[in-house]
């Protein structure tokens, strides 16, 4: 896919990148190579390939979800500047 000059202005505009006008078939050169490596890719054989999140396997150290000091409420809303009810109070922001 090629990319022309005025293609590449309207994308400078949307992302709010001034280029000059002298600079704009470099930029519209360099978005027709990155559209053309991408149309390579497109044309990769992944049948079969796992999808992964990294390009080394790692394994997240997981803890046990265990509470270990609950069921202590007066102590946490002591900090509160307005507690009621049991709960946390705060001004009303919506009209």
């Amino acid at each position: 896919m090629s990319i022309d000059t005025e293609t590449a202005r309207k994308v400078a505009k949307l992302a709010r990148i001034k280029v000059e006008d002298d600079a704009l078939p470099a930029l519209a050169a360099e978005f027709s190579n990155i559209l053309g490596f991408i149309e390579q890719l497109n044309e990769v054989d992944v049948d079969g390939v796992e999808p992964m999140t990294s390009v080394t396997p790692q394994r997240l150290y997981r803890r046990d979800d265990v509470v270990t000091d609950g069921d202590q409420p007066e102590q946490v809303l002591k900090n509160a500047p307005d507690a009621r009810e049991g709960f946390f109070a705060v001004p009303k922001v919506v009209e």
